[in-house]
């Protein structure tokens, strides 16, 4: 077996793609620190033993839940061969959903009003991705176009939704209500203050880890996933195989919104409690994009990726203690998502120098076989 060089093994292992663009993001937001004079061990020192402790574990648990599920859900729709860019206006809608019921309904008992929280958000997601499938599917409607103009619609309604008087907060801040205490998934005073845990640790990433099996599942065991894989890989050959195309995009996308839905909905439930009118989008369906990219939109490596983007995240929030700017980790993402943007180049190396290969090869082969005798070839064909 011939070896392979070191571009080809980049090219054809994702996983290394996703490694070295995480290792050159962390080596060029050290280039960043070095300029501005801030000591690099210092402030990743920083970075990481505020994430090492039991309660800065906790925190990244719970900053993590919201990414994981928008990173599913942009995962699931990569898998389909749709761009959900708009996970972020599903998320909206999904975490306005709860927060109305959990507002409306407070009195229900808490295994009642959880779930109808839950549910809520999720077709209020599933909803807001299946008006962009129809209007694709329908008239033709760019999904991309669609869906950035249609996060903005969400913004703004979650504003106005906020302002109704049953809605709206009966003291000065401009926000919704607090939801139900019987709405919350907050774990136990008495377990947060036992285990030293964030104040907002909560279950929300267990119903994350049950989502990422059923999406799993759904993708390699279910004729469903197969279909929809098979319109993501060629919609042409899928539709003349008898898949419904049209169909198929509207399910991915109903799936795909549900998922980012149910990400508000842990979010307001778990951590917030309530919903402020917005000044400007938050961000984290877009941050669900960067997920899904470093977890090569697998379910599993989705949960990885989110769990290193809310470390990311609330260990960046820490920087600014040893003089370091919080704006560094934001610095370190983009980085690390322009390399595996641009691992297509790797790709393209790798089968370049396959190629090369292959002619090498076969002009030797060649060779070998014009330097031999006349008839010697017939013969080593017949003692084969």
């Amino acid at each position: 077996m011939k070896k392979k060089s070191v571009i080809e093994i980049i090219a054809s292992t994702r996983f290394l793609h996703i490694l070295l663009s995480i290792i050159l993001g962390f080596v060029i937001g050290a280039g960043f620190l070095a300029v501005m004079g801030i000591s690099v061990s210092e402030a990743y020192g920083k970075l990481i033993s505020s994430i090492t402790s039991v309660k800065g574990f906790s925190y990244v648990i719970v900053y993590a839940t919201a990414y994981i599920m928008t990173g599913l859900s942009v995962a699931f729709s990569f898998k389909t061969g749709v761009f959900n860019i708009g996970a972020e206006g599903q998320f909206v809608m999904g975490s306005m959903g709860a927060a109305v019921v959990g507002i409306l309904l407070k009195d229900l008992p808490k295994p009642v009003l959880i779930p109808l929280c839950f549910l809520a958000a999720m077709i209020a997601g599933a909803i807001w991705g299946m008006i962009v499938g129809f209007l694709k599917t329908k008239w033709g409607i760019n999904e991309v176009l669609a869906m950035i103009m249609f996060n903005w619609i969400a913004f703004y309604l979650s504003n106005y939704i906020a302002g109704i008087p049953a809605i709206h907060n009966d003291g000065t801040a401009e926000a919704t209500k607090t939801i139900s205490q019987n709405a919350r998934t907050l774990l136990s005073q008495e377990l947060r203050t036992k285990f030293d845990l964030a104040p907002t640790a909560n279950w929300g990433i267990l119903v994350a880890i049950f989502f990422m099996f059923v999406i799993w599942y759904i993708i390699e065991k279910t004729t469903l996933g197969y279909e929809l894989k098979a319109v993501g890989a060629n919609r042409n050959a899928a539709e003349y195989g008898g898949i419904g195309v049209n169909k198929s995009i509207l399910t991915a996308l109903a799936i795909s919104g549900a998922l980012a839905g149910l990400g508000g909905a842990l979010q307001v439930m778990g951590m917030g409690g309530r919903i402020s009118i917005f000044t400007g989008q938050e961000g984290f369906g877009f941050a669900g994009i960067v997920v899904a990219l470093i977890g090569c939109s697998n379910p599993f490596g989705v949960l990885v990726a989110g769990l290193f983007y809310g470390a990311l995240t609330y260990g960046g929030s820490k920087l600014n203690l040893v003089g370091a700017p919080t704006q560094l980790t934001s610095v370190i993402i983009g980085t690390v998502v322009f390399f595996i943007a641009i691992s297509v180049i790797f790709e393209r190396l790798g089968g370049g120098v396959r190629a090369r290969k292959n002619i090498e090869g076969r002009k030797e082969r060649e060779k070998e076989a014009a330097s031999l005798p006349a008839g010697s070839e017939k013969k080593e064909d017949e003692a084969k």
